[in-house]
């Protein structure tokens, strides 16, 4: 029997067939005068990150338009904001030294992918360039370009995530507290304060 597995890259192509010219001259070193005001726009960015042993994670930032800086055609700055001190992403780029990056400007169905080496900085020059009003962070992420391209639109056109008529209304999960509670009580038998929504709100607004 013929396995349905897709074990080989000769097998991948048949599927799909070759890349289009301009998608592979797309991909270009450093970053672009468009490059940068795309960046200089956005307010999200996902930080694709693995370890040695390639368990993969992806993190979302945000913060204020521009909040990533670009230092010059190959350097970006990324400031760390607090979070749950996982540490996931600067653990993986301790052990790596790898970044993957995908930012998106609210409204625009292209996104921007840069990626490259990094490495966790607390140059003081670095940290001031990344302080705002409310804090100078304690560390940056120093990413070294080393490819950057515009992604097409066809995925958030078919999501329409900008949409608000196709927005999911909230009350459709529970609150991320009451999901904790009920997978930590499945899993390690344990019984934690399940925080409602507001609650959550609330103790985010505290710590942004």
């Amino acid at each position: 029997m013929t396995s349905p597995h897709i074990t080989t890259l000769p097998a991948l192509r048949q599927l799909y067939g070759p890349a289009r010219e301009r998608s592979l001259k797309k991909e270009i070193p450093s970053l672009d005068a468009h490059a940068v005001q795309f960046i200089g726009l956005s307010p999200f960015v996902v930080l694709a990150s693995c370890d040695v042993a390639g368990h993969m994670d992806a993190s979302p930032r945000g913060g204020e338009p521009g909040f990533v800086k670009v230092l010059d055609a190959q350097t970006l700055l990324v400031p760390d904001a607090p979070g749950n001190n996982r540490l996931d992403t600067l653990e993986n780029i301790i052990a790596t030294g790898r970044l993957g990056t995908l930012f998106m400007v609210p409204g625009f169905d292209e996104t921007l992918r840069v990626n490259g080496r990094a490495v966790l900085s607390t140059d003081p020059a670095d940290l001031g360039l990344c302080a705002d009003a409310r804090r100078t962070p304690a560390l940056v992420i120093r990413l070294t370009v080393e490819s950057v391209y515009l992604h097409c639109a066809k995925a958030f056109m078919r999501s329409q995530l900008w949409d608000a008529s196709h927005h999911t209304d909230r009350a459709q999960l529970p609150s991320m507290g009451e999901m904790l509670r009920d997978q930590i009580r499945a899993f390690k038998g344990e019984e934690i304060e399940a925080e409602t929504q507001a609650q959550m709100l609330v103790r985010y607004q505290q710590s942004l």
